[in-house]
């Protein structure tokens, strides 16, 4: 749309159905390429991103013709396709029903973009459950436990 002018940055945190640790240091850079192809198809501005076994953190500058739910609805069943499709597991491969989306201003995208890329060693301290309910009471937003991605069992 003409005269429309925005700048959207978004952290977009997701979970390996039933947080399993199941993506290998075997396939995902492969993985990573793959997901941000989707998002720069979609016309949207990758920043960083960056997984462990069980999650992924996705930094991307949002732009205004795609809602988030769709984009990542799109980013979530394309990637699972083509980790199934790939025959990188025994068994199916899926992510886990919904997704966090945090929302920066440009001066904070430095800090998120090493947040990001430091995982591993950020994770040596602390859990995913851990981090995730922190965004969630850092953002100020309202959530039961009974939905917040569960350790596996």
């Amino acid at each position: 749309m003409p005269n429309t002018y925005t700048q959207i940055h978004i952290q977009f945190v997701f979970a390996v159905k039933h947080r399993v640790a199941l993506i290998s240091q075997d396939w995902e850079e492969r993985l990573l390429k793959y997901i941000t192809g989707i998002f720069q198809s979609n016309n949207h501005k990758m920043i960083q991103i960056n997984c462990m076994p069980d999650h992924i953190h996705i930094l991307v500058g949002l732009r205004t013709h795609q809602s988030i739910s769709s984009l990542i609805q799109n980013v979530k069943a394309e990637s699972s396709k083509w980790i199934n499709d790939q025959c990188f597991l025994k068994s199916k491969f899926s992510w886990q029903e919904g997704y966090g989306a945090f929302s920066y201003s440009k001066s904070d995208l430095p800090n998120v973009i090493r947040y990001i890329q430091n995982q591993k060693e950020h994770h040596k301290k602390e859990n995913f459950l851990d981090e995730y309910t922190k965004f969630l009471k850092e953002f100020e937003i309202e959530y039961e436990d009974k939905y917040i991605f569960k350790e596996p069992e």
